[in-house]
């Protein structure tokens, strides 16, 4: 009799232990952000506790490993992958950009750092374009509507008042729904300080020889102060 009743003490200790188990593993499956258990508070009733709930976390690790694969592989590609258009309407497949090192620049015409900007610009494209540096500028008016014109103002603009001599592209938008989605990838690539939007105009993206971005600099960051980080990447004293 004690054999008998000491068995079936067993057997309902461990359909207990699978129920707990069941209800932690769908506690932890939803989304629940407290602490469930760590291994010193799992009770050692009886082996089939911990074999059921090992049972029950493998498919729910799994699972979260891939997902964190498919984000991870979300991100993957580069900036040769696009195609933009130019301030004429042309298709430009920036492939051709290969071996090239970018500085990406939102500009506007009618900022508080427009003169300096796009001064240091042409400074920094005049000392580098020879060694392999290219500036490509996307004119946009989604910061306090201070790019108004059409893309013909805006390279007269910028072509005869700076003598901009990199290209200046179609005006896009860089934020929201309608964002270009070459500033989609450049923003998932490298997140701001207080986000991935865009702050303002004249905001940079650095971005290498394989068309990887590896920096971003905020609006008020001088071309002429990152420099350095231009030279890394040419690889030039």
């Amino acid at each position: 009799m004690l054999c008998s009743s000491t068995r079936l003490f067993r057997r309902n200790l461990s359909i207990s232990a699978i129920s707990s188990s069941f209800l932690l593993s769908n506690r932890f499956s939803c989304g629940s952000k407290r602490t469930l258990f760590v291994s010193s508070q799992i009770p050692s009733f009886s082996s089939s506790f911990i074999d059921t709930r090992a049972n029950f976390q493998r498919p729910i690790w799994s699972s979260l490993r891939s997902e964190h694969t498919m984000a991870s592989q979300s991100k993957t590609g580069s900036i040769h992958d696009f195609t933009v258009k130019d301030a004429k309407g042309n298709d430009v497949d920036l492939s051709i950009y290969k071996g090239k090192v970018l500085l990406i620049v939102n500009v506007a015409s009618q900022c508080g750092l427009t003169n300096s900007n796009y001064t240091e610009l042409a400074q920094v494209y005049e000392k580098y374009k020879n060694q392999g540096l290219e500036i490509l500028a996307f004119p946009c008016n989604q910061f306090g509507a201070q790019e108004p014109g059409t893309n013909d103002e805006i390279v007269e603009f910028a072509c005869t008042r700076f003598k901009a001599e990199y290209p200046i592209f179609d005006k896009v938008d860089v934020n929201g729904d309608n964002a270009a989605p070459v500033y989609k990838f450049l923003k998932s690539s490298k997140g701001g300080l207080f986000g991935d939007s865009i702050k303002w105009n004249f905001s940079k993206f650095l971005v290498d020889k394989d068309g990887n971005v590896v920096d971003r600099y905020a609006p008020t960051t001088s071309p002429l102060s990152i420099e350095k980080d231009i030279k890394k990447l040419l690889g030039v004293a």
